[in-house]
């Protein structure tokens, strides 16, 4: 949420983040609600006044003896006790119309941020590591899972519906060490890990800014009044909500976690394997730290500097791109994100993204710290995901495959799977 004086003073460019944004909501419809609003409560407000006068007025009458001239104020009393509550009800109806455009308008974009309409529009800042070339015929991941014994879409499917799967053995083991070498890493770096809950309340994600606009992506407990989230940043920000921080040095937390989407609109995309699944693991980390613009850019370059860490460890190669407008949420003022090499898609895939959100979080969660003047002020809020399991694997199992069908294991990685250096075909499959 932005301020809403400093809304008004910058109608265009918050206009032009929510069509960039494709929020569909006027700035200037929101403007002269708030005006009725603000109108209609310093009405309503006098007339609060005057009837608590006349109220203390007839009090006076009474014990003077003045009984008519005290009937005569109660008649004025009883109208304006009407009045008010037309009002009061105006009142109510607008100021729900004003909250809900306010919950509408979107954080706006960094200067450095791309103009455009998809993820075809993001710009490529940066490409590390070599491709690999195969002189040999490659398996994407679901056969290699099948071959290895790792992965078992068909019953998951079984069990869970479409966008569900079973990993077995060491494709457990891989998808719980590549979780616990990012946790590793993030420990090394200063983040403090917590576990934390996967059902929160809906304010909850209406203040870390997933909701509304992101509501069709989350999955409701009926009749609890709560959440599965796809993503630990909900807790983690939501975490210090309605506090004051000392953020001398920034706080740097990290959780890992189940997540879950239902990934509405998403349909005929990504639809083999594990790119696009209804559940999945991350670790993510979130950093809360002074409301200055340079400092958090540094955040934002750390953050996405540990994530391309632990992918040179997975010795896999990946490009950072700069997220456009057209494919930015509400919440977000710059993004990157981090696209693997995918052998089986010819290209790279989205398997990290790094945000920074400025105070939008924060001031919708009441974070606050107090600036070098002793004021209070929010914080700024970044996060960032180390990694995503399984599709993380993707890359994993398509990079490292090896002509003899075994796939290596990156030597970061080996103290996390017994000190293995490959998975070896089973015996049935080998010669095949």
């Amino acid at each position: 949420m932005l301020d809403m004086k400093w809304v008004r003073a910058h109608v265009e460019e918050v206009q032009e983040a929510a069509d960039g944004k494709k929020i569909k909501i006027d700035i200037t419809v929101l403007i002269e609600r708030d005006d009725e609003r603000k109108a209609l409560l310093q009405h309503t407000e006098e007339a609060r006044r005057r009837r608590n006068a006349l109220s203390a007025e007839i009090g006076k009458l009474m014990q003077s003896g003045e009984r008519e001239q005290a009937e005569t104020m109660r008649a004025q009393v009883k109208e304006l006790n009407e009045q008010l509550d037309q009002e009061e009800a105006k009142l109510a109806v607008i100021q729900e119309e004003v909250t809900r455009l306010q919950w509408l308008v979107p954080n706006t974009v960094s200067p450095d941020t791309p103009v455009g309409s998809s993820d075809a529009d993001n710009v490529e800042l940066r490409r590390v590591g070599e491709l690999p070339v195969f002189d040999y015929d490659t398996r994407d991941h679901v056969e290699l899972g099948e071959m290895h014994g790792l992965i078992d879409i068909p019953r998951g499917v079984k069990i869970g519906g479409t966008r569900s799967y079973v990993l077995r053995g060491a494709g457990l083991l891989l998808h719980r060490a590549v979780q616990q070498l990012a946790l590793d890493l993030l420990m090394e770096h200063g983040f403090t890990p917590l576990e934390v809950p996967l059902m929160v309340r809906e304010d909850a994600l209406v203040n870390t800014g997933f909701f509304p606009t992101g509501r069709d992506q989350v999955y409701e407990l009926q009749g609890e009044n709560k959440w599965l989230v796809g993503t630990s940043e909900v807790p983690l920000v939501s975490y210090y909500a309605d506090e004051v921080l000392d953020v001398k040095q920034p706080v740097k937390l990290a959780a890992v976690s189940t997540c879950f989407r239902s990934e509405v609109g998403s349909g005929g995309r990504d639809v083999r394997g594990l790119y696009r699944v209804h559940q999945f693991a991350k670790v993510e980390q979130v950093i809360l730290c002074a409301p200055d613009a340079a400092e958090s850019e540094k955040m934002l370059q750390e953050i996405t500097g540990h994530a391309e860490e632990l992918l040179q460890m997975l010795e896999l190669p990946y490009r950072v791109v700069a997220v456009c407008t057209g494919d930015m949420s509400q919440k977000t003022y710059k993004q990157y994100d981090i696209e693997t090499w995918m052998p089986s898609r010819g290209a790279y895939g989205e398997t990290h993204s790094s945000s920074n959100l400025h105070d939008f979080q924060a001031r919708r969660s009441n974070i606050r710290c107090v600036d070098e003047d002793g004021k209070l002020v929010y914080c700024h809020t970044l996060n960032n995901t180390a990694v995503a399991s399984p599709r993380i694997l993707i890359p994993l199992l398509e990079n490292h495959q090896q002509a003899d069908g075994s796939i290596y294991i990156p030597v970061a990685l080996r103290p996390y799977m017994g000190g293995a250096e490959r998975l070896i075909l089973p015996e049935h499959e080998q010669g095949e």
